[in-house]
């Protein structure tokens, strides 16, 4: 698409440099897009052909262009990332923050507490997360709590204030959950042992909680002391448990973020999944919509920015499914592993990715089976059918001039083209152009063949053309005596008049009707289906007699070769070998000496 004479001489001025480009329209920003060389991507948006019909569409909305020069790729990628997040362009994947995903803080009070929450306030404490859903925080939270005995009042614990003896035990303390620091009952030592471990748990790390309660639960049962034993026994069980549960990698792969992207025409869905101390502690899958002619490496890189910072992800490697451009992410490696644990790795966040899009079409496929009983329901309704019509089958003439007639029969089953179903009918008993008669003949032979094979009758039978082509399906069928098991109704072409058999006038179903599109499109479709076989039975009687024409050379043979070889063209490019091994000496000698005949005559 070119560009008009004001954004031309725009581009003219553009830089040969790295930067940004932004897109306006009248109303604002529409596009943001990040270039090695500026001026030579802006200009490919205005030369390039190929581009799909949303590229097109921003092209031609483009009535101004702005840009930014920086210093090198990757700083334009991360000064494009924040416009885009800034403007929210319409032309552009846009990358929300993700402000509301909850996070646990472990206070930094005398005798801390571990609270769930959305909203991150500076000086509160120490912030773990965020998590990419409630169940995923509330798995390590119940896990924790039930570990250790941490309070959960919001008591101000000083010294001076526990001494003074101003807090009561609650019921937490007469459960179990809780020791009692309120009124000294635990000492902040231990309390503090218990949050050293549960900061280990928190990042990832189980080992130090393991070992921990391993000791106690020895030294109890040396102490005879078997029920102790048997409590911290209970707690090492549910370590392994939410151990077993976590899905464990090589535990040499730590602090390793792994992406993958799989997409269709329309979407683009990632995963990501964050490895720590082996363990896979953070996975999240989402989609998103394209909006232009993006790759799948335009799509992640900012996406993997994105992500890594909302989950505050200080990882210096990571793994993807495909090539990424430079990321403004110094020290951080970024691979894409073809063997070992890495690659088993990736290929679990593959199938993750895959999973997500398979389910997310089948949703669009389950969509389209609503949509498609809707449209029957409609059909049902507009023709007074006394059952939902499931199988519905279309019937169309073709000839030319009255030769080689023709007839094609369509099938749409579930309101779908049934294409297996589709057939072709040779015109046998009628002789010239007679539409009426062809159509008896070609419902009379379907019909006939469903009912000697057993086979199922469709609900609804369409016929293209008016009251004469409806009186004779109509006469078939009572022929056969299925008059009365399905429903007959004509198109006719001219006003989209629907004819009903025994009604003179016909039926006038609304414009807009979902039954109506559904009539022309079976009827287009018959038509289209009809017409292919009809050209190339037409081409086919011309060119068998051209061959058969050969004085020597029978139909059996003109079969043979046309079948084969398509056109007499390709016939007339055989070497004499060729020809000798398709139809023996003698046929092959009348041909060549038929071919060289034609040359003669058309050089005189």
């Amino acid at each position: 698409m070119a560009a008009n004479a004001h954004l031309q001489e725009q581009i003219r001025h553009l830089p040969h440099r790295p930067g940004i480009y932004k897109y306006f329209d009248d109303e604002g920003i529409i596009y943001v897009g990040k270039a090695v060389d500026i001026r030579k991507r802006v200009s490919s948006y205005f030369t390039k052909q190929d581009h799909n019909k949303k590229t097109q569409q921003l092209v031609k909305n483009i009535k101004r262009i702005e840009f930014t020069i920086v210093d090198n790729e990757s700083e334009a990628f991360l000064l494009e990332n924040n416009l885009i997040k800034q403007h929210q362009p319409k032309y552009n994947i846009l990358l929300k923050d993700g402000k509301t995903y909850p996070y646990l803080l472990l206070t930094n009070e005398r005798f801390p507490r571990l609270i769930p929450t959305r909203n991150k306030k500076p000086g509160d404490g120490r912030y773990y997360g965020p998590y990419a859903n409630l169940t995923a925080m509330n798995v390590i939270l119940e896990l924790i709590r039930a570990l250790y005995p941490l309070r959960t009042c919001t008591y101000n614990l000083s010294p001076q204030n526990i001494e003074a003896g101003k807090f009561k035990v609650c019921l937490e303390y007469h459960l179990g959950n809780c020791k009692g620091p309120c009124e000294g009952l635990q000492d902040e030592e231990t309390y503090n042992q218990y949050i050293a471990q549960i900061r280990n748990i928190l990042n990832g790390n189980l080992t130090v909680a393991r070992a921990y309660f391993r000791e106690k639960m020895t030294a109890a049962a040396q102490d005879q002391q078997y029920e102790l034993a048997h409590q911290f026994k209970q707690k090492l069980d549910k370590l392994e448990e939410f151990q077993a549960k976590s899905t464990v990698v090589n535990a040499s792969l730590s602090n390793i973020d792994v992406f993958s992207i799989a997409s269709n025409e329309k979407s683009a869905f990632i995963n990501y999944l964050k490895v720590m101390n082996g363990s896979i502690i953070l996975t999240q899958s989402l989609e998103v919509v394209k909006k232009l002619d993006e790759s799948d490496a335009d799509i992640l890189a900012p996406l993997v920015m994105q992500m890594r910072e909302e989950f505050e992800s200080q990882s210096k490697e990571i793994l993807t499914n495909v090539p990424l451009p430079d990321l403004p992410l110094p020290g951080v490696t970024v691979a894409q592993p073809q063997i070992g644990d890495k690659r088993k790795l990736l290929e679990l966040s593959l199938k993750n990715v895959l999973y997500l899009r398979k389910e997310k079409e089948s949703m669009n496929d389950r969509s389209k089976d609503l949509n498609e009983v809707r449209i029957m329901e409609t059909i049902k309704k507009d023709l007074r059918l006394t059952e939902l019509p499931k199988h519905i089958e279309c019937f169309d003439n073709s000839n030319f001039q009255g030769d080689n007639p023709v007839a094609a029969m369509v099938c749409f089953r579930n309101a779908r083209p049934s294409k297996k179903d589709y057939r072709h009918y040779h015109i046998k008993t009628v002789i010239g152009p007679n539409d009426f008669d062809s159509m008896y003949e070609v419902v009379t032979r379907r019909y006939r063949r469903l009912i000697d094979e057993g086979a199922s009758l469709p609900q609804l039978v369409i016929v293209d053309g008016g009251k004469g082509q409806l009186s004779m399906a109509v006469k078939a069928l009572k022929d056969l005596n299925l008059w009365g098991q399905m429903a007959v109704i004509g198109i006719a072409k001219r006003l989209e008049e629907i004819y009903v058999p025994n009604d003179p006038l016909p039926l006038y179903i609304d414009k807009k009707s979902e039954s109506l599109r559904l009539f022309q499109r079976m009827r287009d479709e018959v038509h289209r289906f009809g017409i292919t076989f009809h050209r190339s039975r037409r081409d086919a009687a011309t060119l068998k007699t051209e061959l058969t024409d050969v004085k020597g050379l029978g139909p059996v043979t003109a079969d043979k070769l046309l079948s084969k070889f398509k056109s007499v063209k390709k016939i007339k490019e055989l070497t004499e070998l060729e020809l000798v091994a398709e139809v023996g000496k003698a046929k092959a000698k009348v041909l060549l000496n038929y071919f060289a005949d034609q040359e003669s005559a058309a050089l005189e």
